[in-house]
């Protein structure tokens, strides 16, 4: 029933998702390789990894907006292309949460006495289990529905 164009582009939506979950993965190692070089951070290689972070972000975005389109106008799918709609503002929300999450962590470093800074942490922590709860749900109603057509 469903084209192989169709399942291709689904395919590739979930590789995409991976590269993601891996781009994160390395976000968060290089960031905890910086707070080790504390407390006179090595800024410079961070700030290259946070570069690197961002293009590879970049074009998984551009790619899945891609598969966005192609889903709503080729394959007549815009319950499909709604879900990513909705799973890209919830990794835009992730994103911020992380960057959020790290500055907090280096003032919890930097700052070890100060309750304020360890409660940010577990506020953003909370925060972002919530995102990902609602990422997961997201990609569960996006999965049942793209298998609906097979």
């Amino acid at each position: 029933m469903s084209s192989p164009d169709f399942r291709s582009s689904v395919r590739r939506f979930y590789d995409l998702q991976a590269e993601r979950v891996e781009a994160y993965r390395l976000f968060e190692e290089g960031h905890g390789a910086y707070l080790r070089t504390g407390p006179h951070y090595d800024f410079q290689h961070y700030r290259q990894l946070v570069h690197e972070i961002a293009e590879a972000f970049c074009g998984i975005n551009n790619e899945i907006l891609q598969i966005k389109v192609r889903l709503h106008r080729d394959f007549h799918r815009p319950d499909l292309s709604q879900h990513i709609e909705k799973l890209q503002r919830k990794e835009k929300q992730k994103l911020e949460l992380t960057a959020k999450l790290q500055l907090a962590k280096q003032c919890v470093q930097d700052h070890p006495e100060d309750e304020g800074c360890h409660e940010v942490v577990q506020e953003i922590k909370q925060d972002i289990i919530k995102n990902k709860e609602a990422l997961s749900e997201i990609l569960q109603d996006f999965m049942y529905d793209s298998e609906e057509s097979e």
